[in-house]
């Protein structure tokens, strides 16, 4: 058995997850911004399951700064916690051995293990609250990108330099429309918004030049509603030496995060299939 957790600015969702990845069991609590406390529901949380052996743990977090070597949380995205040690933290809670990354780079390993037959190379782009970012080639997360996200990816927006998910983002569509996502159904507002992911996507295109692009989060699970859109203004850019990759709503949008929790902690603890 293996557990995911995985943290948000807001909610956290703890997961069992059997040897084939099929989920057991799960809990969904909101994140405690005190960082103490939010270890103390963590540990009563996954006391709560029936299942207590594990083989490892998989841990996402909001993180844009991250210690590997270490084991350190240096700074967050949306969450108040700087320079905790949250892999020998969580090891204590669990148990186990643990592995974490960005939880952007989970969502987009587990995204990009279901299209391995068909791509090598596969960029995860998670618009939710802010804009996440992930590059896997054959089945192993690209370490070096990615964990700035759409806050470190700067565009002339309305005569100044913004950072593209200041006006990209989940938030932002609230912000800018007064609704979330979910409540968007007319085509002239979703062509705004893909408007607004258009600059971060070519960018990305050009430089790590994916096979296959796959939108994640909570925008992400209204693919059907914009993606033509999305496509067919790309395609408005193609060049010939830099083409417009195949884009695709995620398959897991709201889970692919604690997916790639445990296909993290297969990939380093589990034996092979």
């Amino acid at each position: 058995m293996y557990l995911g957790i995985d943290i948000g600015g807001t909610k956290t969702l703890a997961a069992v997850l059997d040897d084939s990845g099929v989920i057991q069991e799960k809990l969904k609590f909101p994140t405690n911004h005190d960082y103490e406390q939010f270890l103390v529901e963590l540990a009563a949380a996954i006391r709560g399951f029936a299942i207590q052996d594990f083989t490892a743990c998989g841990l996402a977090m909001p993180v844009t700064v991250f210690d590997r070597k270490n084991g350190i949380g240096v700074n967050f995205g949306n969450l108040p916690w700087q320079n905790v040690p949250i892999h020998t933290d969580v090891e204590k809670i669990t148990g186990c051995p643990v592995v974490i990354d960005n939880d952007a780079k989970l969502g987009g390993l587990s995204e990009a293990l279901m299209l391995k037959a068909e791509f090598s190379k596969v960029m995860y782009i998670t618009v939710s609250t802010g804009i996440g970012l992930s590059f896997v080639e054959d089945g192993v997360i690209d370490e070096n990108f990615g964990d700035g996200g759409g806050r470190s990816m700067l565009f002339e927006h309305k005569g100044k330099l913004t950072p593209w998910e200041s006006f990209a983002s989940g938030r932002a569509i609230v912000d800018r429309y007064g609704k979330m996502a979910m409540e968007i159904t007319d085509e002239e507002t979703w062509s705004k918004i893909v408007r607004d992911l258009v600059p971060g996507i070519l960018q990305l295109i050009a430089i790590m030049q994916p096979e296959v692009i796959v939108i994640g989060g909570s925008v992400g699970t209204y693919f059907e509603r914009y993606g033509h859109l999305l496509i067919a203004e790309l395609k408005h850019y193609e060049l010939p030496l830099i083409g417009i990759p195949d884009i695709r709503g995620a398959q897991r949008p709201e889970e692919a995060v604690v997916y790639g929790c445990y296909d993290l902690a297969k990939q380093h603890y589990g034996t092979t299939a």
